[in-house]
């Protein structure tokens, strides 16, 4: 029996922002009939990879075959054109349009009129192959997310899609949903598709695909048959960076709990979130993305409150109903986004860093005190050694990692009691991550209780004294610094027994 050709190929794929290396030299191939399983922590380059295969982003080095041609979208309607589409966790249909109209929405040639009966009974033979008894007349805003992701699927089939990317398609389902997707899963697969499967369930692999790639810090780990490898493998290959490689920080006396949280609780977001942090600690928070960490961040300072449960501040019952509240209790959010949730980039460094106190330096005649905004501003922007021409430059045009700091400036003018810092060294270079790594570690010992969350196991890893490990929107885990290892920790992350 000759052996199946690859249909698409990734050939030495490399792709850069700013100063992270999301791709570095990514080779990898899909076969007919095969469903391709592909996991990595966050931040390994899965969805850097996604958005290259489907023409969202252009790759900076290296190329990609489709069926022994050159292949380069530029957008994922040509690439749909091509056979190449993609399935996300939450699905993309239009609501107000019929199940059938969204099967066949990328079919419809402008100026034509369209003959409702034949695609009536066709996306209802089309939803029959899939074991699916949605009617097709039905507005798409009354199914399920398993029936918007069968949807998807059968606008796939209906465009004659040879490549179909599935990304973390199975973390809003039940189990019963999620048998059943597997069901259609396979019916691609017996009639050719090659299908690429991303998950963070690592059970799933062993049910579905046939061969698993490892990615790592946007770098192609391995590829190997689903027989030769099990979920030890998978986890000691995702994590296999060395902690020591980070500050880590030394040894140091805890205070008295300073923040403690019992069975918090959003609808939807998390559940039964219940921890404490104390003085002149560091607790790390680790998990994998949509694991429901930020979502406890944004409830402690406001933005997205609690629906239940309680926070209580050094002995006292506080309310957290919006980040004015949680100012007004020495709470501070650094956003994972600072430039659109964290800075104002058009305005100034100093004007940035002062702007979540400007009432300190606001008179009884509304006016702001320049002086004294521009002395405070002046400090802090020396204290944790901002890179900038004067405190009248835009933000805009300072380096990621010096905006990082101006953000860092602004939370520590509120003098805080408790810290969360949400991917405090995301997007900036090693000696901008090594200042910040500095600046907590100072901060800690200055007694300010922090929370630190993530997605850089190592850096959780080095940093934290205690790391919590959310799952699903449920903390899983809490490991002492002496008791947490890159393995165990990714384990309860992805639910590894």
């Amino acid at each position: 029996m000759d052996e199946v050709r690859p249909f698409f190929e990734i050939e030495g794929v490399s792709k850069r922002f700013d100063a992270t290396q999301a791709l570095s030299d990514v080779s990898l191939d899909l076969i007919p009939g095969e469903v391709h399983g592909l996991v990595g922590e966050n931040g390994a380059g899965k969805s850097t990879l996604i958005k290259i295969m489907t023409g969202i982003y252009a790759p900076d080095a290296g190329r990609m075959l489709l069926d022994d041609e050159e292949y380069l979208p530029h957008d994922a309607a040509r690439a749909q054109l091509q056979g190449v589409a993609a399935i996300y966790q939450e699905p993309s249909i239009f609501p107000d349009l019929t199940v059938a109209e969204n099967i066949f929405i990328g079919h419809q040639d402008r100026g034509r009129l369209v003959n409702w009966k034949t695609m009536m009974s066709d996306a209802g033979e089309i939803l029959r192959t899939l074991d699916m008894d949605t009617d097709p007349s039905m507005p798409a805003a009354g199914l399920t997310v398993a029936g918007q992701q069968g949807v998807e699927i059968a606008k796939a089939i209906s465009l004659d899609i040879r490549v179909l990317i599935m990304d973390e398609p199975t973390a809003a389902l039940s189990a019963h949903e999620v048998d059943r997707l597997f069901g259609q899963v396979r019916r691609l697969k017996d009639s050719g598709v090659a299908v690429l499967f991303i998950t963070h369930r690592l059970d799933e692999l062993f049910v579905i695909c046939d061969r698993i790639s490892v990615f790592r810090d946007g770098r192609h780990i391995s590829t190997r048959g689903v027989a030769d490898v099990n979920e030890d493998s998978l986890v000691r290959e995702m994590v296999g960076r060395d902690p020591s490689e980070f500050f880590a920080r030394g040894e140091h006396v805890e205070g008295d709990v300073v923040l403690r949280v019992d069975k918090l609780n959003t609808v939807g977001k998390f559940a039964d979130v219940s921890f404490e942090v104390r003085r002149g600690e560091v607790l790390g928070f680790a998990g994998l993305v949509g694991a429901g960490r930020t979502d406890v961040a944004l409830a402690l300072f406001g933005i997205e409150p609690a629906d239940d449960g309680t926070i209580e501040l050094e002995g006292q019952m506080i309310e957290v109903a919006s980040p004015e509240h949680a100012l007004a209790h020495g709470i501070a959010y650094l956003s994972e986004d600072r430039r659109n949730l964290g800075l104002s980039l058009n305005q100034s460094v100093s004007a940035n860093i002062t702007l979540a106190t400007l009432a300190r330096y606001t008179t009884r005649l509304g006016m702001v005190d320049r002086g004294a905004e521009l002395t405070d501003a002046e400090a802090l922007s020396e204290r944790l050694d901002i890179k900038t021409p004067d405190m009248d430059t835009p933000v805009a045009n300072l380096s990621g990692g010096n905006q990082q700091k101006t953000m860092l400036a602004k939370w520590l003018n509120a003098e805080p009691r408790v810290l969360i810092l949400d991917e405090p060294t995301r997007g900036i270079d090693v000696g901008a991550k090594a200042d910040v790594h500095n600046y907590i570690d100072e901060l800690a010992r200055s007694g300010i209780a922090i929370i630190v969350i993530s997605s850089d196991l190592p850096e959780v890893l080095a940093m934290s004294d205690r790391i919590a490990v959310m799952r699903e929107g449920r903390l899983r885990a809490i490991f002492t610094k002496a008791e947490a290892t890159q393995e165990r920790v990714m384990e309860s992350a992805v639910g590894v027994s």
